[in-house]
């Protein structure tokens, strides 16, 4: 079959079996091989591949890479090390997709750039939040004109905590970029490609004032920030701005996205997958069937953000397309972050340059 494709799979966390779940149902894609060094997320891929999957598992991406003839393969690890994998995958013909965010430094993502720009087979970075259904149509009806000519753009993510991950790694800037590169470069993705613009100007005010700070790993105190303001100034003179907060646990909607032009405004609405029975509960969870755009999602389908993504990954894979996510633009996702935090430490803009 000319679609079908031999993929693996570098890291199975919870990020990793998510994958897992989407390459099911992707038409053509075979998961053959996982590497992945800790024995609990192994043990969570064996559950979520179910029994006689055939799937086989490495300690490390070397090893993998030398033993299996592959299309693809899928890095899910955590943020910190994606640059060290990608520089080792790079010169082996396979394409590659990246979780996001691409790196945690803007020197390692510039590095990252320029290995994927030195390559001919497929590069791309997991910013799925283009391919939601609902913000895909939304962008679509923003650029055929539904709005005039736009002047602003608004996000706003209210939601819970971030969950534990594979040895608590998530819970330190080192590790993971920081929240607004870890978690906004979604947002700040969607900037760009909505207002069809580069940044040229970063103003943010947030900090560290609810979550985790009861916490204690090795003595160290969780430093990631759980609420901000972001303000941005692009080159075509449109602005934007971020309104997250990871202590809101109960919205409805996790995420709003709102544009204004000069003739309409036009919002879409993101419901939380999960929402907590109460406030500041970390063990109840429940459904909620929440209705947007077209269709109904529900909490735990896998025909979600990732899902779309993948399905347009693997499309690019057999036609031998261009990126639609690239290098660049997970570049650009991170240096914003990153700009956002160096505003939050000194409380001076920061100027960016394309």
């Amino acid at each position: 079959m000319a679609n079908h494709k031999k993929y693996a799979l570098i890291g199975s966390g919870m990020m990793g079996c998510e994958h897992i779940e989407n390459l099911k149902l992707v038409d053509g894609a075979e998961l053959v091989a996982i590497a992945e060094p800790n024995a609990e997320p192994r043990r969570w891929a064996e559950h979520t591949l179910g029994p006689d999957h055939g799937v086989r598992f490495y300690d490390d991406h070397q090893s993998l890479i030398g033993a299996e003839a592959l299309d693809a393969v899928i890095i899910a690890t955590p943020n910190f090390t994606h640059h060290d994998i990608v520089r080792d995958l790079a010169l082996h013909p396979i394409a590659i997709l990246v979780e996001k965010p691409m790196a945690t430094t803007a020197g390692d993502a510039a590095a990252m750039l320029d290995l994927a720009n030195a390559r001919e087979h497929l590069f791309w970075v997991g910013l799925e939040y283009r391919y939601m259904p609902p913000v895909s149509q939304f962008i679509d009806r923003v650029h055929r004109g539904d709005v005039g000519k736009v002047r602003m753009l608004s996000i706003r993510e209210h939601r819970f905590p971030f969950l534990q991950k594979v040895d608590d790694w998530n819970r330190f800037n080192r590790n993971t970029g920081g929240t607004l590169v870890e978690k906004c470069c979604h947002f700040f993705d969607l900037m760009r490609l909505i207002l069809r613009a580069e940044p040229v100007r970063v103003f943010a005010s947030g900090g560290v004032d609810v979550n985790h700070l009861d916490e204690r790993y090795n003595g160290e105190i969780p430093d990631i920030i759980d609420n901000a303001l972001v303000v941005v100034d692009f080159d075509n003179a449109t602005r934007a701005s971020l309104d997250l907060c990871m202590f809101a646990e109960g919205s409805r909607e996790q995420e709003d996205i709102c544009v204004v032009g000069d003739t309409a405004k036009l919002e879409v609405g993101i419901p939380s997958g999960i929402i907590r029975t109460s406030p500041r509960d970390r063990s109840g969870w429940r459904d909620e069937h929440v209705t947007v755009s077209h269709r109904v999602l529900r909490a735990g389908s896998h025909h979600g953000a990732t899902f779309y993504q993948l399905s347009a990954f693997h499309q690019a894979l057999v036609t031998n397309a261009p990126p639609t996510v690239n290098a660049r633009d997970g570049l650009m996702s991170v240096r914003m972050g990153l700009a956002a935090q160096d505003s939050i430490a000194t409380g001076r803009a920061v100027t960016l340059s394309t």
